[in-house]
């Protein structure tokens, strides 16, 4: 995730150099509306377009924004841009004293509320949180498929859920058989079902493509996607390359888990441009942690002198889906580009429980 941090005065502005400095492990940028920073600050970019111009291109982006001023600041300038729970960048606002620290969008699957609670610990500000379910201690279903790597298929069932729980009620959970993991953490709200359901359930995981009467329906995203490329490879094409392995790998866009590199191309703009139009993960790895993934290597002694692994799509892709995961679509190369695709054995966890 990358911040985008935003000020209007020079207490504001302060305040976020020490937040990018509480925040090391996360890539912050820096911006201002002021007057009182000079071009030549190589820390903080000045906004020369409008607040709402900026903001659109943070969302474009997908970065998350943190704007350090009046909340109605920032709802005025995402207004033009708010379309979809799932798909929203994460947006906070934090007043210029430093004091308190509110999500405003994006909360749960965006992250919003997680980033708030960072922040807080880490710079003694109080986070204000209004989403219903973080604020009564429920269950959060959304929150819960993020952190499980499913996508939802329809959307309008997570309100309807939150509700039933809300409301004092349990909800009925249904898991394909072989991928629930640490029952004993089970939340209070649910109840387990049998799969298949053989009544309609509230909500049930599964990644077979059958049809269930249920309120919500979740899948996995169970496929991670390696790749390598020559340096400054064409956003475009890569876009292209991954889109025609998926299509001949059977693999639709949304069962996508994340895609993977080697440590080298942690800042190759085609990869990242790929990962934020599609809102999907990208990671790097070391050499070293490249040639610890097992499967079936397709192994170059040429590639291992020039980068250290000896493949780097597909152990990327393995490294990628963890323990358990195969290969499911080998290396295949392109005009400089390399792909393979893995599918992970995925499973369903629960927070543990809080004493």
């Amino acid at each position: 995730m990358k911040v985008s941090i935003i000020s209007f005065t020079e207490q504001g502005r302060l305040l976020s150099e020490k937040i990018a400095e509480k925040l090391k492990e996360v890539k912050c940028a820096l911006y201002t509306k002021g007057s009182f920073v000079s071009e030549n600050d190589l820390q903080t970019e000045v906004v020369k377009c409008s607040i709402s111009q900026w903001a659109g291109k943070q969302f474009q982006e997908r970065n998350a924004l943190l704007f350090i001023g009046a909340c109605g600041i920032a709802v005025r300038a995402i207004a033009p841009y708010v379309s979809d729970k799932l798909s929203d960048s994460p947006v906070l606002v934090m007043d210029e004293c430093g004091r308190y620290i509110i999500p405003v969008l994006s909360g749960h699957v965006g992250g919003a509320n997680e980033l708030a609670v960072c922040l807080a610990e880490r710079t003694g500000a109080e986070p204000v949180i209004t989403t219903a379910t973080d604020r009564n201690k429920k269950f959060a279903v959304d929150l819960f498929a993020k952190k499980n790597g499913l996508f939802i298929t329809n959307r309008e069932g997570i309100a309807k859920i939150s509700a039933k729980i809300l409301s004092g009620q349990r909800i009925t959970m249904s898991v394909e058989n072989g991928h629930l993991e640490n029952r004993e953490n089970l939340p209070e709200e649910i109840e387990l079902t049998e799969y298949p359901p053989v009544q309609k359930a509230d909500v049930v995981i599964t990644s077979e493509n059958k049809t269930f009467q249920c309120t919500l329906l979740l899948k996995p995203r169970e496929y991670g996607i390696g790749m390598g490329c020559r340096k400054g490879k064409e956003a475009e094409k890569i876009e292209s390359f991954i889109r025609k392995s998926l299509e001949s790998a059977g693999v639709a866009l949304l069962q996508v888990y994340g895609l993977a590199s080697i440590e080298v191309k942690k800042e190759e703009t085609g990869f990242l441009t790929w990962s934020n139009t599609h809102n999907i993960p990208f990671v790097t790895y070391s050499a070293e942690e490249l040639m610890k993934a097992d499967g079936n290597i397709h192994k170059s002694e040429f590639v291992e002198k020039q980068v250290g692994a000896d493949n780097v799509c597909e152990r990327a892709a393995l490294k990628l889906c963890g323990s358990g995961s195969r290969l499911v679509y080998e290396k295949h190369a392109e005009d400089g580009m390399t792909i393979a695709v893995a599918a992970r054995d995925w499973k369903v966890y629960f927070d543990e429980k809080e004493n």
